[in-house]
């Protein structure tokens, strides 16, 4: 008591107390940062987008779906049972800027991928009550109707890589026929385009093979979140210590 009561008394001292304290907290918390090469652990299976996946991305941030949706399950047993295995960082360490969040209107999407069909996510995103009838939703129908601008995927790709996503000169070489490969399942660039980005899902995704449309891209992005860590091997560094 008597100890406190110096610091308490005078305000001097425990102002260079207060300072030291937190320069030692500081201290701890950054120095590990200096030698680390990275603060996320890497987790087998992880890639860059398809350039198709990549413009679905831009179009999903350009409407705003991460206003109502997040893409990250935290590590809580009622939020597991909903959604799946919680979020790794390494899932997002190639979105710039990453979907994780607290605000949900809407289910969490991190693990929507594969649990509807493309049937479903074009109606849903055409009249979203008409699968989910309580939805309050809007509507995106335009979507459906509007032809994706390929023209410029090329300078999404090497933008992305100024940034740090390992796309190899390869990649943004081909961006343009990947893009068309993976809406085409037919093809003779598609087998090229799967070599380069391993699990990429390959098919006509909004049913009107006439044309490569915003839709696409948006319900290719979708079907590719959280398919691409295999859980049922995956084991995190430091588990088998416990």
């Amino acid at each position: 008591m008597i100890k406190h009561a110096v610091f308490e008394k005078n305000s001097i001292l425990l102002t260079v107390g207060i300072l030291i304290v937190v320069a030692i907290g500081g201290i701890v918390e950054l120095a590990p940062l200096f030698y680390l090469e990275s603060t996320i652990e890497e987790v087998e299976g992880m890639r860059p987008y398809t350039p198709l996946e990549l413009a679905g991305r831009d179009i999903y941030v350009r409407e705003g779906c991460y206003n109502c949706h997040s893409q990250m399950v935290r590590p809580l047993r009622d939020e597991a049972e909903r959604y799946g295995h919680y979020s790794l960082a390494a899932e997002s360490m190639y979105d710039h800027p990453f979907q994780w969040g607290s605000k949900r209107t809407g289910p969490d999407l991190a693990r929507v991928g594969g649990r509807y069909s493309d049937e479903w996510h074009v109606a849903h995103m055409v009249n979203p009550r008409a699968v989910v009838p309580e939805s309050i939703m809007p509507g995106y129908p335009f979507l459906a109707t509007t032809a994706l601008d390929t023209s410029d995927i090329v300078d999404h790709l090497k933008a992305n890589q100024i940034v740090g996503v390992p796309y190899s000169d390869e990649m943004i070489a081909s961006a343009a026929a990947d893009l068309a490969a993976q809406v085409d399942p037919d093809s003779d660039d598609l087998d090229a385009m799967m070599a380069r980005y391993p699990k990429a899902q390959a098919r006509d995704f909004d049913g009107n093979p006439a044309m490569i449309s915003e839709l696409d891209a948006l319900v290719a992005y979708m079907q590719m979140l959280g398919t691409l860590v295999d859980f049922g091997t995956y084991k995190a560094e430091g588990e088998n210590l416990r």
